[in-house]
């Protein structure tokens, strides 16, 4: 559903993507990842038809972007960085404008906007202008645009900015619901949204790909991965007999030595021989937590540059 190859782009002097490759198939969630100034809105601008590639080629449902770009920009549902919006218009107005623009007209037109609208819950400030609304409702504007059209192909950037944990949970739900016929790419900064929407996640660097895996997989690159958390209600009296089971590398603790953290070798699992030494010495014991990973502990090594 979108192809991109070899994608070059260059402002002045400064190379912001360079030769970057992926493809995202039908039912795919991609997020998006990378620190500020990696090239993630440049790529998403590219793939939308707003900017044009210094090379490489973008193809959206077949369509060549720089040769065929109208039918590709049909296809797509674009939420732009900031969801910027026409400030004098009612909400109806601006969404009625944009399905006008995208052909749509009479009842269909009207039933899309009543769709989207209930969808992302809009009715209560249909009549409402823009610029009286709130950046959360701004960005549900922005996002009800998007999915006007019915588009097969959604690219949404930073689709949760602004909005209160609630909004982000229905949002995030919806997109799970819209997955299962469209293709979405993501970019986010919230590593939290990248577990509970993505399917799939590519970070980059530079403008160039780091890695390109599964939210599980990124999580089984983390040093935490398989870690133990133990939480004492007291100090650990015996740190050592804990540093000293087989299969720990090292151990961290807090500075009141009541938390402490066990890193298993590469594939070891520890938490059992951890749970039989805390009841054989009888500590008393708050939690004993085995660390799934941690993202921010990978995207911090692979953006860095320090990752193997």
């Amino acid at each position: 559903m979108i192809e991109v190859e070899n994608v070059s782009r260059s402002f002045g002097r400064h190379r912001v993507v360079d030769s970057l490759s992926f493809r995202v198939n039908s039912g795919e969630v991609l997020g998006f990842l990378g620190p500020n100034g990696a090239g993630k809105t440049t790529t998403m601008r590219m793939i939308t038809g707003y900017l044009a590639t210094h090379g490489g080629t973008i193809r959206v449902c077949g369509h060549d972007v720089a040769s065929d770009g109208r039918a590709a920009r049909a296809c797509i549902g674009y939420l732009p960085e900031g969801a910027p919006a026409w400030a004098d218009m009612t909400v109806n107005a601006f969404l009625r404008f944009l399905g006008e623009a995208r052909g749509l007209a009479g009842s269909t037109l009207e039933q899309r906007m009543a769709h989207v609208s209930r969808l992302v819950e809009l009715e209560d400030v249909a009549q409402q202008r823009i610029e009286t609304l709130s950046k959360g409702f701004r960005r549900r504007v922005g996002l009800a645009q998007a999915l006007l059209h019915d588009p097969p192909v959604l690219v949404l950037d930073e689709p949760t900015d602004g909005l209160d944990p609630n909004q982000k949970h229905q949002v995030r739900a919806l997109i799970r619901g819209l997955a299962s016929d469209r293709t979405i790419i993501v970019s986010t900064h919230i590593l939290e949204e990248v577990e509970a929407v993505c399917s799939r996640a590519l970070i980059i660097a530079n403008g160039r790909k780091v890695a390109d895996a599964t939210p599980m997989e990124l999580l089984r690159r983390s040093d935490f991965h398989q870690a133990v958390q133990l939480r004492l209600k007291e100090p650990c009296p015996d740190p050592a007999a804990l540093e000293s089971l087989p299969g720990v590398t090292r151990l961290a603790r807090d500075a009141e030595g009541r938390v402490l953290t066990l890193f298993p070798q590469p594939g070891a699992a520890i938490h059992e021989s951890v749970a039989n030494l805390v009841r054989e010495r009888n500590w008393p014991v708050e939690a004993l937590y085995v660390e799934p990973g941690r993202l921010d502990d990978v995207f911090r090594k692979l953006t860095r540059g320090d990752a193997a």
